[in-house]
């Protein structure tokens, strides 16, 4: 059984799987209600708050697999990218449990973490395809060929990712954090032809929301806190369709550049209703798996070289691949 800690931003996760991808238990608390405040993620509060959650979450996985700590034959956490505060819990986390129990420890990149969430258990996809990871803070296309092997990027974002992207624009539309689910959600009554938003033309397979974020802020001051009120579900519906625009052309681009006859998408952008019906014939990640989870930290950790114990005992976490 395989043991997975994940604290990258604002969720602490633990998950417990089989070998063969089976999950047993895939726990995540949520801070989204405690940084609503702020508007986003406030790095000090999020670690704060995964050193008071990291063991609670483990303890009601191995309840909910019905299984002991002696059970678990391999530890993995989330090394980064992420919020160098918050990795750090998990990290500490996971070597203690490891080190306590002598068991080998995985640390497995964020990224390539969000990708092993479809080699799981009832329905796992098989290598090659074209990838594109859209979240919070990351929006790639990338080349995966094979399990457990680095997938080459093809291309990446110049400016925000998607998922920041629909963050800031649910804050100018007055909407709240997270704002990628509200923006989905208000957008349902919306008509996405009532305003026009750029998608930005750059170079190969790159993206940019910038502009399109940029749009919006011009548009939302163009109106009165009335007109305002009374268009948001428009503006929402326009402003996501734009958005989707960019990452559905960009993907189709890349597919006939490369070749690829299977496209997948995985992170926290891929439950977007527009974007799942925009490309109906991908392979998505499982609503329950789009978000940070652990499940696909110890999914990923399957296709890893372990470390034995105890030389995992000056394992560090990173903030980005930079």
């Amino acid at each position: 059984m395989i043991l997975g800690l994940e604290t990258s931003c604002d969720e602490t996760a633990a998950a417990l799987i089989t070998p063969d991808g089976e999950i047993l238990a895939n726990i995540v608390s949520s801070q989204a209600d405690l940084h609503a405040r702020y508007g986003g993620v406030v790095p000090e509060v999020a670690s704060r708050r995964h050193l008071e959650l990291v063991t609670p979450v483990v303890r009601e996985a191995l309840a909910e697999a019905n299984a002991e700590l002696g059970s678990v034959q391999l530890v993995s956490v989330t090394a980064g990218p992420g919020l160098i505060g918050a990795l750090l819990v998990g990290v500490a986390a996971a070597k203690a449990i490891a080190w306590a129990r002598r068991l080998p420890l995985v640390p497995v990149d964020h990224l390539r973490g969000h990708i092993a969430s479809l080699y799981l258990q009832p329905d796992p996809l098989e290598p090659p395809f074209l990838c594109l990871l859209a979240s919070g803070g990351h929006t790639l296309l990338l080349d995966v060929r094979e399990r457990g092997r680095a997938p080459r990027v093809l291309g990446t974002t110049l400016d925000d990712a998607a998922g920041e992207a629909f963050d800031k624009g649910a804050r100018l539309l007055g909407l709240g954090y997270p704002g990628g689910a509200k923006i989905d959600r208000v957008a349902q009554a919306g008509d996405p032809t009532a305003f026009e938003f750029p998608v930005a033309r750059v170079p190969g397979l790159d993206f940019s929301f910038s502009g399109v974020k940029t749009a919006l802020l011009y548009a939302t001051r163009a109106l009165s806190p009335y007109e305002l009120e009374m268009r948001s579900a428009d503006l929402a519906a326009a402003y996501q369709a734009a958005i989707v625009r960019a990452l559905v052309e960009r993907t189709r681009q890349a597919a006939k550049q490369t070749g690829a006859t299977t496209i997948a998408v995985v992170g926290g952008v891929a439950a977007n209703s527009e974007l799942r019906a925009a490309l109906p014939d991908a392979a998505f990640a499982p609503f329950e798996l789009c978000t940070d989870n652990a499940a696909m930290i110890a999914s990923a950790a399957r296709f890893e070289e372990p470390i034995p114990y105890p030389g995992y005992l000056g394992l560090d976490a990173y903030a980005s691949t930079a």
